[in-house]
């Protein structure tokens, strides 16, 4: 059967895409429904920045302020940065980089996409109707006593979509331990795969802890039930130690994907193997790991013991060791590369870049002294968005320039792309950073207004998201045209190595006539020759 015919885009029936049980078109949909949220939880962004151009409230009222930024926070993190890499690069290319020719539970994969919008649904259900002004974290007991009445409705969509992404993670694990084609041992696994397998475990065993959490508010807020509420006879404090029990580890359900993406571009745009494989793969599980142990760095000025804070410190500087190890490896394998400068490169050099001083601030965040100074500042923010905008977003951009000819079958626009990556790695540099300043000349977070001194920093802050905003709105326009105008893409245009890559663009319904047989690692590349491909067999 000719290849356009038999690929797994070839019918275009609602219903064939709606009940597809496709791993590459189930990422397919997971990649429009997060480009929805993406848009607004970046409007929303956009009129905050416009809001704080000035120092005075001229824009917004303070409580719709509020309300900006929870919908900002809820829908970046929950419904883009979370499920951006594992539900739409990870379900797209997994089965194909260990030699599957689906994911171990199909059907659940579909039912984690139908969870994931219904739950995205409730939170603009609960936008539309009034919106809510607790700020993404729901602390308590503002959430379960003072707030607005649509904190249920939006509580409920990060409920429903908690368990899209439990099932998400579930597949992933079983996928990589039963499905991998004969000769794929674990040392042969691509590094993505082992990172995606981190953020798996994660999924699987913190999400029901932020489910437990939510659950628990609902109940004290419906029936009064003291569990957070002082008042009440609760403890709002417990609030924090379950809260960032999940979303200290969630900061690494975003990142270590990211790792991940980096370590192929890394790899085959210096057309080296990684160095220190075997370190690079084992510390995406000593990130999983520690992160379990490092949520009360966020409470060093809540009431926690001074004992129990020294320890979460030591932990936190500890934790970083093993992303450090990552970015060293990175630069090895870079040293004396044939490296070629590509657009997804372009990506992973801005991820390494702006993941660097995110980490490093991070460091001066889980000292306790610092912290204490540096607390529910501006700080704190430019470090998150240096972590999960400049790190996740970068490598998310480059893992979809990367794997887009693989998916599409069509090349975009080289020259566009370069420019849209430099063009982020500057708006990206002139937002965030002027925010270092503000926190650490004391402005606090989260306010509508502030003294006129700051108001420069504002001013090159908006001045960036506005150019920040132009790199992401390119790739969106030249992907689009790419669709119809695009050249026809090779089977492998970046002259890759992975099983993926093995595969026509884009691929067969079920990737592979035959299962693959693995002999050496698909990754390879030998000093001898600038490419090698996998020696593969078949059966």
């Amino acid at each position: 059967m000719n290849a356009d015919e038999s690929n797994y885009l070839s019918e275009h029936s609602v219903r064939s895409w709606l009940l597809t049980t496709d791993h590459k078109r189930i990422g397919i949909l997971y990649l429009l429904s997060i480009v929805v949220y993406f848009a607004i939880a970046a409007t929303a962004a956009a009129l905050m920045r416009i809001q704080l151009l000035s120092p005075h409230s001229d824009l917004v009222l303070p409580e719709t302020y509020n309300k900006l930024f929870t919908l900002h926070g809820v829908l970046m993190v929950w419904f883009f940065l979370i499920p951006s890499i594992p539900a739409v690069l990870g379900n797209f290319v997994i089965p194909m980089m260990i030699g599957a020719r689906d994911v171990a539970f199909p059907k659940l994969n579909l039912i984690s996409w139908y969870l994931f919008n219904i739950g995205g649904l409730c939170a603009l259900y609960a936008v539309i109707w009034g919106g809510v002004d607790t700020g993404w974290t729901f602390y308590t007991p503002y959430s379960t006593t003072y707030a607005n009445g649509h904190v249920v409705t939006m509580i409920m969509g990060v409920f429903i979509a908690g368990f899209g992404s439990i099932l998400t993670g579930l597949n992933f694990i079983v996928t990589i331990h039963k499905m991998r084609a004969p000769g794929m041992t674990w040392f042969r696994l691509p590094l993505f795969i082992w990172s995606l397998y981190s953020t798996s475990l994660i999924l699987v065993l913190a999400t029901p802890v932020l489910a437990i959490t939510l659950l628990a508010i609902t109940v004290e807020r419906l029936w009064g039930v003291g569990i957070f509420d002082p008042n009440l006879g609760g403890d709002p404090v417990l609030f924090q130690h379950m809260f960032w029990f999940y979303s200290h580890p969630a900061v690494y359900i975003m990142i270590l994907p990211g790792m991940g993406v980096v370590s192929e571009l890394i790899t085959c745009f210096s057309r080296k193997r990684i160095f220190g494989y075997h370190f690079v793969a084992f510390s995406s599980l000593a990130i999983a790991v520690i992160g379990f142990l490092v949520w009360g760095h966020h409470m060093f000025v809540s009431s926690q013991s001074v004992y129990a804070g020294m320890v979460f410190s030591i932990l936190s500087f500890i934790v970083a060791v093993p992303s450090a190890i990552k970015v060293f490896n990175w630069t090895a394998t870079l040293y004396k590369g044939s490296i070629s400068y590509d657009t997804p490169m372009l990506y992973a050099f801005g991820f390494i870049g702006l993941f660097t001083i995110g980490g490093l601030t991070g460091l001066f965040l889980a000292a306790i002294a610092v912290d204490v100074h540096l607390h529910d500042t501006y700080f704190v923010i430019a470090h998150f968005h240096y972590i999960m905008v400049g790190g996740m977003v970068l490598s998310f951009m480059g893992g979809l320039h990367y794997w887009w000819p693989k998916i599409t079958g069509r090349m975009y626009p080289e020259v566009m792309g370069r420019i849209a990556a430099l063009t982020t790695f500057v708006g990206f540099n002139l937002t965030f950073f002027p925010q270092f300043l503000l926190g650490y000349l004391g402005q606090p977070r989260r306010y509508h207004a502030y003294p006129p001194e700051f108001q420069i920093f504002h001013i090159f802050s908006t001045a960036g998201a506005s150019i920040l905003g132009v790199g992401y709105l390119m790739p969106l326009f030249y992907f689009l045209w790419s669709l119809k105008y695009g050249q026809r893409a090779p089977a492998n245009p970046w002259q890759a190595t992975g099983l993926e890559w093995q595969t026509p663009s884009p691929p067969p319904r079920e990737n592979f006539g035959k299962i693959p047989i693995i002999t050496e690692a698909p990754y390879d590349y030998h000093p001898e020759v600038e490419q090698a491909k996998p020696e593969l067999q078949h059966v």
